[in-house]
């Protein structure tokens, strides 16, 4: 039986759905799920057997491994963490006794006293409470074995502990042969008195020796460099390829927010001949380079401020290897077989055919293999509207572009600009929008919309599209406008840093405003107590001024859970739901789940599925929902805490009360008070319902809508 508890609660605003979990005490210290930092090393190649650390807080007692994908499994054999102050006061005692009972008599000193002794100093020099970063003191080791034919790729790894399931990381199956250094932990021997010190130079460890092919796994610690040696010969085309930021996307406490790499080539006598400490617009950096020599080269990594610590992780590639630069044009429409143009290095050809007859609409990855290697993948767009591709003479006249349709172009050249034209009518409403950052382009783009007569009605450099978590330079460009008149009216592209190269590609595309929206739910893993419940937040990412409510449920197979205040509010962008499990559900490990919404737009009912993610801090302030390949909920132990017991949706009044029911355990402790508030509670009190929603909504309105200027500067030719 469970006691029920009325209060009223003072509300101010219009509709609200209620879902938030109500709690009359803290929770308790120690309960909290795990979190990790840093995995290593981050992948492995197939058919191998090695030992994993997977670093973070809160992992006292891990039970289970959850990779997603198939081929690895994983056998937890370890943990160690930085000692308390205690432990290592008592620790302290305990030195003190044997020094002084050496001191006092050395013959009874024993061979025992002495390793006794030796261990406990070395106990308090790895496991130095002092100097310590929370979020990557504590450390498991994991026994993984990957098998033979594990399909190679980006997999997800997470633990699961008493308290519920971590946060996921990016851990990759390769197929080229491995070398990792070993690894460094907050309580490695001689890593706690240095972690935390700002280098006074930078210091270059001894090269190691490594065969090509291969991939190098190693650790940045602060003012380290890194140095690989391998022989080459003349005439190679050698590729070197890292990873850092693309395992760890966001750092939350360093500044830019991530391990920011550098690569160094040098010949046998220290010369450099070839540096990158970014790739186009990606900060983790790649080298392609002719060698000019047979002979002895070096490799090497650094931090681009010398910075460095535990998870300052990366995996480098070295060899011969396949590389895409570019691929022209960015997309085709579906069940086409377009002939594609690749830049890169080492590549089996420069013209690569793709099928897309068994392809959705939408986003695929392109690689290529040369004898048996793969290739980096790229994006590659599938479309269902007409295209057209740019002219290749800069002679030629602006090509008509269809509405709806999209222009495969690209900047070949620095200054130069694109322009197309179409015939548009007096107040149709137009979205025209540059894809190029998207998928994976350089450009940084401007977008112009010019009436008939030649005027700017409207444009813009950077639009921000929150569905591109990783992306943190926003560069593609986006106009909106209703047509003044009937015409044709043209559309200029071009680069905003007046740059241009066969990579500088782009798909402009035009269509009418579509308002739609998309959904991300987080966190990408949800801890609920068996008859409890845990908080989920919905986004949605709202189009072209749509603003209406969004209709939430949990997809088929979710039996025994149950989401309540499923709907997202007229003009919100967000909400906090609670997801709640029943008190006989049980699983023995994580349950998959999917989330739908659904919502009327111009009498047509449009459905959308929530793509999970985890909102992710980066450089102290800066927020993105990083994708996760999987949304997951883990079954705890815990205690359940107190809901409401009221109707799915309550509407609220201005100035007036509700009254609404809490539901608690029927064992505990008496209350002396419950408090209760709601969450993302309206701006002002004052608004009624019909003023609130459009104060809200306004405050959307896109920067990028026709400019209210009746004259501006006429276009001149389309190049």
């Amino acid at each position: 039986m469970r006691r029920s508890l009325a209060r009223v609660l003072a509300v101010v605003g219009g509709f609200i759905a209620f879902a938030h979990v109500l709690s009359a005490q803290p929770a308790a210290p120690g309960r909290a799920a795990p979190h990790l930092a840093y995995v290593y090393p981050a992948g492995a190649v197939r058919g191998s057997t090695l030992t994993l650390t997977v670093a973070g807080e809160h992992l006292a007692d891990a039970t289970l491994a959850h990779f997603n994908g198939p081929g690895l499994r994983a056998r937890l054999t370890g943990y160690e963490r930085p000692l308390t102050q205690r432990e290592a006061v008592e620790l302290r005692e305990q030195v003190e006794q044997l020094r002084q009972r050496r001191s006092a008599d050395a013959a009874k000193f024993t061979a025992a006293d002495a390793a006794k002794l030796a261990d406990l100093q070395d106990t308090l020099a790895r496991r130095n409470p002092n100097a310590r970063t929370p979020a990557l003191a504590e450390s498991v080791t994991l026994e993984l074995t990957v098998a033979p034919d594990a399909p190679p790729g980006t997999r997800e790894l997470r633990l699961a502990t008493a308290n519920g399931l971590s946060n996921p990381l990016v851990f990759q199956v390769g197929t080229l042969p491995e070398v990792t250094a070993p690894v460094v932990t907050a309580t490695s021997a001689g890593n706690a008195a240095r972690r935390g010190q700002a280098p006074i130079a930078a210091k270059r460890g001894p090269p190691l020796a490594v065969a090509l092919p291969t991939v190098v796994n190693g650790q940045i610690l602060p003012g380290e460099i890194d140095a690989l040696r391998f022989t080459a010969r003349r005439g190679q085309q050698l590729t070197f390829a890292l990873q850092a930021r693309a395992l760890i996307p966001y750092l939350a406490d360093a500044v830019p927010g991530w391990f920011q790499a550098v690569l160094h080539l040098r010949d046998s006598s220290g010369r450099e001949i070839a540096f990158n400490d970014d790739f186009q617009f990606r900060p983790d950096p790649v080298i392609g380079c002719e060698i000019p020599a047979d002979g002895t080269y070096e490799l090497e990594i650094h931090d681009a401020l010398y910075r460095g610590r535990e998870d300052f992780v990366y995996r480098v590639t070295l060899g011969e290897l396949p590389f895409i630069r570019s691929v022209f044009p960015l997309g085709a429409p579906r069940g086409s077989t377009p002939r594609l143009a690749l830049t890169g290095w080492n590549l089996p050809a420069t013209v690569l055919s793709v099928d897309t007859s068994a392809r959705p609409a939408g986003i695929m990855r392109l690689s290529v293999h040369r004898d048996s290697h793969a290739s980096n993948s790229i994006r590659f767009a599938l479309g269902e509207t007409p295209e057209i591709t740019e002219p290749d003479s800069s002679d030629s006249p602006s090509p008509a572009l269809p509405l709806p349709g999209i222009a495969n172009g690209r900047i070949a050249r620095a200054d130069e600009s694109d322009a197309y034209r179409f015939t548009g009518r007096t107040g149709q409403a137009i979205v025209a929008e540059v894809i190029a950052r998207r998928l994976d382009s350089p450009l940084d783009s401007y977008l112009e919309l010019h009436a008939p007569d030649g005027r700017l009605l409207a444009r813009n450099d950077d639009t921000e599209d929150k569905t591109e978590g990783l992306l943190t330079h926003q560069a593609d460009s986006r106009v909106a406008c209703t047509l003044p008149s009937d015409g044709d009216y043209t559309l200029v592209v071009g680069d905003t840093q007046h740059r241009g190269g066969p990579e500088f590609g782009y798909r402009l595309a035009l269509h009418a405003a579509a308002p739609d929206f998309a959904l991300r739910v987080t966190p990408s893993a949800v801890n609920v107590p068996a008859g409890g419940h845990a908080l989920v937040t919905v986004f949605a990412l709202r189009q072209d001024g749509f603003d209406g409510p969004i209709d939430l449920a949990l997809a088929s197979g979710a039996r025994g859970l149950r989401l309540d205040g499923a709907r997202i509010p007229a003009g919100a962008d967000s909400v906090q739901l609670t997801l709640s499990a029943s008190a006989g559900l049980a699983a023995p490990g994580p349950l998959t789940l999917g989330l739908t919404g659904t919502a009327t737009i111009a009498d047509r009912v449009v459905t959308r599925v929530a793509a999970p993610c985890d909102d992710t801090m980066q450089a102290f302030l800066y927020r993105h929902l990083v994708p996760a390949a999987q949304w997951l909920v883990q079954l705890t132990p815990r205690a359940p805490g107190f809901r409401l017991a009221a109707p799915e949706r309550l509407q609220l009044v201005p100035r007036q009360a509700a009254s609404v029911a809490i539901e608690m355990p029927a064992a505990g402790p008496p209350l002396a008070q419950v408090t209760a508030e709601l969450v993302n509670p309206p701006l002002a009190s004052s608004f009624p319902p019909a003023a609130y929603k459009a104060g809200h909504s306004s405050s959307r309105s896109p920067p990028n809508h026709c400019l209210p200027s009746p004259s501006a500067p006429a276009i001149s030719s389309s190049r």
